[in-house]
């Protein structure tokens, strides 16, 4: 199985049609989901990495589609950075196995960036136990500068888009 993640839902909405001879690939949406565009999400996507709110939760597992989720948790103060904190997790976890089409997989977060791939060592330890406290299975953490420092801390799934494309390039 191949896994590709996306970061926003309408740039994934045109490269999907030309995506039909991947049949047996596995879409992530890993970026952060607007109410507005869940509907659209759900049709396009295999996981949301981002579920960050009930609210949210129920949104999209009210829209009918079978789906696994992860929650996303905010564990820094960056204001760019989205995410549930950390004592909103366990209302999350609740709503989510409490969910008829959405199955949790696992916990997600994106730690203040670093050239030094020690850095978020601590984000990722923090997450990791959270994710233990719920008995999840996964753990989504860690980009291409700090992909080793991530799986020694428990990672389960990397995004390393950076290692294979190069920067992404501003529009």
């Amino acid at each position: 199985m191949r896994e590709f993640g996306e970061n926003y839902v309408q740039e994934f909405e045109v490269k999907q049609p030309l995506l039909h001879d991947l049949p047996d690939a596995r879409f992530h949406l890993i970026g952060h989901l607007q109410s507005n565009k869940a509907r659209k999400a759900v049709e396009l996507f295999h996981t949301i990495q981002t579920i960050d709110s009930t609210k949210l939760a129920e949104r999209v597992d009210g829209m009918g589609v079978k789906l696994d989720v992860m929650i996303e948790v905010k564990l820094s103060d960056e204001e760019s950075k989205h995410g549930a904190a950390p004592e909103e997790v366990g209302e999350i976890v609740a709503a989510l196995r409490a969910a008829r089409n959405l199955r949790l997989t696992g916990l997600m977060t994106i730690p203040p960036w670093s050239e030094d791939p020690e850095a978020p060592r601590p984000y990722f330890r923090r997450l990791r136990e959270l994710n233990e406290r719920f008995g999840l299975p996964e753990l989504s953490m860690g980009m291409s500068n700090d992909i080793e420092t991530a799986i020694e801390e428990g990672s389960t799934i990397v995004r390393v888009g950076t290692a294979l494309f190069g920067p992404r390039r501003k529009a």
